[in-house]
């Protein structure tokens, strides 16, 4: 299986010689499908296709989403196992990822930042399609927002201490 990877990285790094920055955010979705991959075979304590006594279950393909980041949106192909053994406890989903979470923190706090400059959700969604990000929607934006009231209240709450 380490060949399988090494020749995976080896593709990435072709990809990044031939296509420089402009690439980037595929480059990146390589790397994290690459690196899901092995999470997912280390939860199952065996490689793809490989045959083993401890397997605590199968790999069972991949469901896609995309998540925008500040390369732009990436298209990932999420590895999904199936017939799990009850010794697992939870079901396997990667940690680099948040469920139900698309954009990236770094993403919403600067879509927060536009909002609070008073750029319209219109603009907003225009300036992240300049830099890669394909689809924001007004219920990003009101996330966005609510990220930023979270923090302000938390910073108001804070302890000050003796003065």
């Amino acid at each position: 299986m380490r060949q399988q990877h090494d020749t995976d990285i080896e593709q990435l790094m072709e990809q990044i010689i031939s296509n420089g920055a402009e690439d980037m955010a595929s480059v990146f979705a390589g790397l994290f499908d690459l690196a899901m991959r092995i999470e997912r075979e280390q939860f199952l304590q065996a490689g793809h296709y490989e045959r083993s006594a401890g397997r605590r279950g199968y790999a069972n393909g991949y469901k896609t989403k995309m998540l925008d980041t500040p390369a732009g949106t990436l298209h990932l192909n999420v590895p999904k196992t199936a017939g799990l053994s009850e010794d697992c406890g939870e079901p396997f989903y990667p940690q680099s990822l948040e469920r139900g979470r698309r954009s990236s923190r770094a993403v919403m706090l600067a879509v927060a930042e536009m909002y609070i400059k008073g750029v319209s959700t219109r603009d907003a969604e225009a300036v992240m399609k300049e830099f890669g990000i394909e689809s924001l929607s007004s219920t990003q934006v009101s996330r966005a927002t609510k990220l930023l009231d979270d923090e302000l209240s938390a910073w108001r709450n804070r302890p000050l201490g003796e003065i």
